[in-house]
């Protein structure tokens, strides 16, 4: 058993779909979560320095808070650096893509499956890689959607004009009839009623949050590395940018769990 906390974390508020997947699933085990809001959005940034980054807070997670388990909560970032990290840290490392994937390919009926992410994710092929690795059957339709991480992280997730931005970027998606579409980005399950009332019913969305917390729930059960002490876990949340935003907007996506929120330096953007 190990009473460490899992590490979780994003360029800014995306993955808390990641930690409430993962508090509701395990709600023994404690959380440190990052949040880089100090040098979001990732998604325009170059590959290197998403890699440097996700690089820099691992070795924080790991070295510093002493987490036993990282969760790269961050489509773009575990596009540019999960196998990287894998090889610099002697503790397990999840991503999202893979679990997003398996789930999206368990939902498709016609096999037309869409995956919406940031321009970062999409540059990467990461997605075509995986599906490739995994045998995902059917086609793969990827389109990117820049501006829906600014959306989200304004808190501006029902508004007008995010709503014409999403009947424009998904359009094609809609022409060429997927019946899946797989949110490639943490933030974008923030913006789901709005990209169903663009897309239709009869699309299904898909998140990977839940489908990456049943990976780390099978890691713990395989590893014997669950927590030990029963009961209320503790939270904790960090961010390298402004704190009380973090707390006020955060709390308001994920729920009570977050209350007060650390801050955490890390490097300037180069």
């Amino acid at each position: 058993m190990d009473d460490r906390p899992i590490g979780v974390f994003d360029s800014g508020f995306g993955g808390l779909t990641v930690a409430r997947a993962l508090i509701d699933l395990l709600p023994d085990e404690q959380l440190v979560y990052v949040g880089d809001t100090g040098r979001y959005p990732y998604g325009p940034r170059h590959v290197e320095e998403v890699r440097r980054f996700s690089l820099e807070i691992t070795d924080h997670l790991v070295h510093v808070e002493n987490v036993k388990m990282v969760v790269v909560a961050c489509n773009t970032a575990a596009s540019a650096a999960l196998d990287e990290l894998r090889f610099s840290v002697d503790v397990p490392v999840v991503g999202v893509i893979e679990p997003g994937l398996r789930a999206a390919a368990q939902a498709t009926a016609t096999g037309r499956i869409g995956v919406i992410g940031t321009v970062g994710t999409v540059a990467s092929g990461a997605y075509q890689r995986t599906a490739a690795a995994l045998r995902i059957p059917g086609e793969l339709h990827i389109q990117a959607c820049p501006g829906f991480v600014e959306f989200v992280e304004r808190g501006e997730t029902a508004s007008d004009q995010v709503h014409v931005l999403a009947e424009r970027l998904l359009a094609p998606l809609r022409e060429v009839g997927v019946d899946v579409l797989l949110l490639g980005c943490t933030h974008y399950p923030f913006l789901a009623r709005t990209i169903a009332d663009v897309m239709g019913r009869e699309v299904v969305l898909v998140s990977s949050a839940e489908e990456t917390a049943f990976d780390v729930l099978a890691i713990l059960e395989a590893t014997g590395m669950g927590r030990r002490t029963a009961g209320k876990a503790d939270h904790r949340f960090l961010s390298s940018g402004d704190v009380d935003w973090f707390a006020e907007m955060g709390g308001r996506l994920l729920g009570p769990e977050l209350v007060y929120v650390e801050p955490v330096a890390f490097g300037a953007a180069r």
